[in-house]
């Protein structure tokens, strides 16, 4: 039997636009001639001559927020609290074991970009790829989202999971979803439109408001959906564990063995 890991991050980087401006990630880099006089610092009477090729290290400052690249929200994000009145779990709290499960994806590449998925959509999904849902399969939605990243229009491409759709998969024991779209909502852009529309604001996030009914997870920011079969792999996406945050960064992969 052979493995095969399949990279569902992007990558964090300075001039791919992955965000919004004011959230935008800023990457300096500091390579091995620069740092020399630091090294040195640190040693009394050593020069740049007695170093190898001259040289000290590489490292990076990174100015980031937590929602910057592939990263996991917690319940906390979406409402102070889930479950119908319970605090919400930061990122730290959640369950390991919902991180490390089975993957299904759905494909709604064929959605226009601002399309609200429904429960309808996700039922019928479902059935054509055969596949009743399991409690803590972690399910990924492949949007048209994925294929733009690197794109200008990425943060505004893609189709959102709506409130009855994320209910769909709560109600069915999913705790950890995912999409290759900036976020698991329609693009705000989309959603603007149908506010001023409507003056309804209960348009206004509704799949991750659905996380006030049940508490759950969902990634952000996939890559590589479209190569995943429906079913018949593990994902993997433990957070980075930042105390009291409402999400972390993972190196979210796909799991197959053949």
């Amino acid at each position: 039997m052979a493995r095969t890991i399949i990279d569902l991050s992007i990558y964090l980087e300075n001039d791919v636009i992955s965000d919004p401006p004011p959230y935008r990630p800023k990457i300096t880099y500091v390579d091995h001639r620069t740092s020399v006089p630091d090294l040195i610092g640190f040693f009394p009477g050593l020069t740049e001559g007695d170093l190898p090729d001259g040289e000290a290290w590489a490292i990076e400052k990174v100015e980031l927020i937590t929602h910057n690249g592939t990263h996991l929200d917690a319940p906390y994000h979406f409402a102070s609290t889930m479950n119908k009145g319970e605090r919400a779990i930061t990122i730290d709290e959640v369950a390991l074991d919902w991180c490390f499960q089975p993957g299904v994806k759905l494909d709604f590449t064929r959605f226009a970009d601002g399309y609200v998925v429904t429960a309808d959509d996700v039922a019928a999904e479902l059935a054509r790829i055969g596949h009743t849902l399991s409690p803590l399969e972690i399910v990924v939605v492949n949007t048209a989202a994925g294929k733009r990243y690197g794109q200008d229009d990425y943060v505004t491409a893609g189709c959102g999971m709506g409130y009855e759709a994320t209910m769909y998969l709560l109600e069915r024991g999913v705790r950890l979803t995912g999409t290759d779209g900036w976020s698991w909502d329609a693009p705000f852009v989309h959603t603007r439109e149908r506010y001023e529309a409507t003056g309804n604001a209960g348009l206004i996030w509704e799949g991750h408001k659905a996380g006030r009914d049940i508490g759950y997870c969902h990634l952000e920011k996939l890559h590589n959906l479209e190569v995943l079969p429906p079913t018949g792999f593990l994902v993997s996406c433990f957070p980075m564990k930042i105390r009291a945050a409402s999400a972390g960064w993972t190196r979210a992969v796909a799991i197959l063995d053949t």
